[in-house]
């Protein structure tokens, strides 16, 4: 049996990706920072339910140590849980709202994985999905216009692009630093979720697509790499 977990999965891409890795055989541990939306969503989908608040260390050990008691190991991490947050307007932005966004964006995927090594080491295949995005591309925002066929929107937003584009750097050196951990970025797209008051043209069946079939990667997939529904993207 598969064991996974996924921050930020009581609703929208997270939902959805639980959602279809338990269809597929995961035991799924449904991380949510409201334990009691996340108690709820978890009871729905037949998932366990754990509280995980991804900027928080207490909590980032509290969870582990769950699994650790209840599982013993980690074989798939997905991290889910992101904001777009302020800090967006490279004008105005200052350093604490940069700094805000980056903490669930970029310090929470690499305090929960930290967390979490231990238990993916354990595993005999461990699978990290870090839930990225286009807008983290530095080739798409030097020339968007020059990549319209991968992205559906593109905008400057100075805190949460660039958090993106440092999770990706991040996704690399583990790559590079673990070589038995299957790692990959992913661009789910612009999805129609309460994240973006469900402006995306995409539903979220579409969007969880590919954070799916990263999540199930066999160990001898890709590891390091920048993916979209289409494929590899540039970084």
């Amino acid at each position: 049996m598969t064991t996974t977990l996924i921050t930020g999965a009581n609703r929208g891409l997270g939902r959805e990706t639980a959602r279809r890795l338990i269809a597929a055989g995961h035991t799924v541990y449904l991380g949510s920072r409201d334990g009691q939306r996340g108690r709820e969503a978890a009871a729905r989908l037949g998932a366990r339910p754990v509280v995980i608040d991804v900027t928080d260390n207490a909590s980032v050990r509290g969870a582990a140590e769950l699994v650790a008691e209840e599982a013993g190991h980690l074989d798939v991490l997905v991290n889910n849980a992101g904001v777009i947050g302020l800090g967006n307007d490279a004008q105005e932005a200052t350093a604490d709202q940069v700094r805000t966004t980056y903490e669930t964006n970029v310090f929470g995927p690499i305090r929960v994985t930290h967390a979490f090594l231990p238990l993916l080491e354990k595993s005999a295949a461990p699978v990290v999905v870090n839930v990225s995005s286009g807008l983290g591309s530095l080739s798409i925002a030097d020339a968007p216009e020059s990549h319209t066929s991968l992205l559906p929107v593109y905008y400057s937003a100075l805190a949460y692009n660039s958090s993106k584009a440092a999770l990706n750097m991040a996704t690399m050196q583990y790559a590079r630093s673990c070589p038995r951990l299957r790692i990959n970025a992913v661009d789910p797209g612009h999805t129609a979720t309460d994240f973006n008051a469900h402006s995306g043209p995409q539903t979220v069946a579409e969007g969880a697509e590919v954070i799916v079939r990263m999540a199930m990667i066999g160990p001898d997939g890709p590891s390091g790499g920048f993916f979209g529904k289409s494929g590899p993207l540039p970084w």
